[in-house]
């Protein structure tokens, strides 16, 4: 299993929330690095769940049964399957939640909520990658 896309869009997060906090607020440039983090974090919840689908298939999951499981389903059998916490997977529903809320609203109120999330998101997606990484990826991978 192939992790770079996932690093790099973890890391492209993580550069424009350090973007985000060296501009000024009421700037056309906070306002961009703002945009571009919210659609980060929305890259990378899809990301993850499109990984966690096909990790889920080594643990003898059909495809079709995968497709059909709802997202929060999903990150339930990760746990089961060690990998991710119970705390983790509170988190995570908690990040779905929110991502869910920005198909409806893009609004300051918004954005500002998300903000809030992004340490401990991004560590959890840092701390998932690794754990994907380790448990999917051998050296003769090139997925």
């Amino acid at each position: 299993m192939n992790t770079d896309h996932l690093v790099r869009c973890i890391q492209t997060l993580d550069a424009s929330v350090a973007r985000l906090h060296q501009s000024t607020p009421d700037s056309i440039e906070y306002e961009i690095f703002r945009n571009a983090i919210i659609k980060s974090y929305e890259l990378v919840q899809e990301i993850v769940h499109k990984l966690l689908r096909k990790a889920l298939l080594e643990y003898g999951y059909g495809a079709r049964r995968i497709d059909s499981t709802p997202a929060k389903d999903i990150l339930r059998l990760a746990a089961n399957h060690g990998l991710m916490t119970l705390a983790e997977v509170e988190r995570w529903f908690n990040y779905r939640d929110n991502r869910n809320s920005t198909a409806h609203d893009y609004g300051e109120g918004f954005a500002n909520e998300t903000l809030l999330l992004l340490g401990s998101f991004i560590a959890d997606s840092l701390t998932l990658e690794a754990i994907l990484r380790e448990k999917f990826t051998d050296d003769s991978d090139s997925d």
